[in-house]
């Protein structure tokens, strides 16, 4: 029997999570890695639950309970469903940006790199991706264009903010991923050795005299390759670029001399990808 409980009060703190817990506090809420995240709309909650993601409560529009939602309360018995109509949800702060479906879920722990990239033949390597927009996008380009698994550099925004997640569409439950160790030496090499030492050669998307175009055989060859991609404002730090195996750039026309890291990505992992 579904746990459903009638919004009456606006500062609940079962409500905290949803509407007045910041991205950093709730990641930290019960320690780095086991706080909690948001996801939002019934496919992406139904992503996270395939992929074996643990709830915590439900905040829906009333609606979605004997509809889009009717199958995630079901998966869901033992946790609250918090209800009202959209014109109350959207007292709560950030209600309107959803599909009128909010998930709270545990953070998984972390696999460790030679877990995530076991197996893989292609992973992306994200350095200092800020923006979870992107981070989001880079996702969603990975799983549809054939990327084993991602790894991020502990500056990168969290693939499990809730912009991340929305704009992956749920991909972050799908893709295996983790982050560099935080006590690594902060010289990017250091990412970079642990990579070839797991058999990767090593590809940096920058765009340099000696770059060699996307479409090189010499990388489609390669029998594991991790594409290597940079910040959205300053790209690929020096020290990185010069220890990766090659440096690679996408052939553009009419002046233009790079795209956003999301776009970049897509073209690489199609390029790539198909091994």
């Amino acid at each position: 029997m579904p746990n459903i409980i009638e919004i009456t009060d606006f500062h609940a703190p079962e409500l905290d999570v949803y509407a007045r817990l910041t991205e950093n506090q709730l990641l930290n809420l019960q320690g780095p890695e086991q706080g909690l995240f948001i996801a939002e709309s019934p496919r992406v909650i139904e992503r996270a639950l395939d992929a074996g993601y643990a709830p915590v409560s439900l905040l829906l529009e009333r609606k979605h309970i004997d509809g889009e939602a009717k199958g995630i309360i079901a998966r869901c018995e033992e946790i609250p469903v918090y209800t009202a109509d959209f014109e109350v949800l959207t007292r709560l702060t950030g209600f309107k940006l959803t599909r009128g479906a909010l998930c709270a879920m545990h953070r998984p722990i972390l696999p460790d790199l030679k877990t995530v990239c076991a197996g893989a033949r292609r992973i992306a390597v994200l350095e200092n991706v800020m923006n979870p927009t992107n981070v989001g996008a880079i996702f969603r380009n990975a799983a549809a264009l054939n990327i084993d698994a991602i790894v991020l550099t502990p500056a990168c925004s969290n693939p499990l903010y809730r912009r991340a997640v929305r704009v992956s569409m749920g991909t972050v439950f799908q893709i295996p991923w983790s982050f560099f160790d935080r006590e690594l030496p902060k010289q990017p090499p250091a990412d970079i050795r642990i990579l070839k030492d797991l058999g990767f050669v090593t590809a940096a998307m920058a765009l340099e005299k000696n770059s060699l175009s996307v479409t090189d055989p010499r990388l489609k060859t390669a029998e594991k390759l991790a594409i290597v991609l940079g910040n959205e404002g300053e790209g690929l730090a020096e020290d990185t670029i010069n220890a990766c195996d090659y440096t690679v750039c996408i052939p553009m026309n009419h002046g233009v001399d790079s795209l956003n890291v999301a776009a970049a990505s897509a073209v690489a992992f199609w390029e790539l990808g198909r091994v």
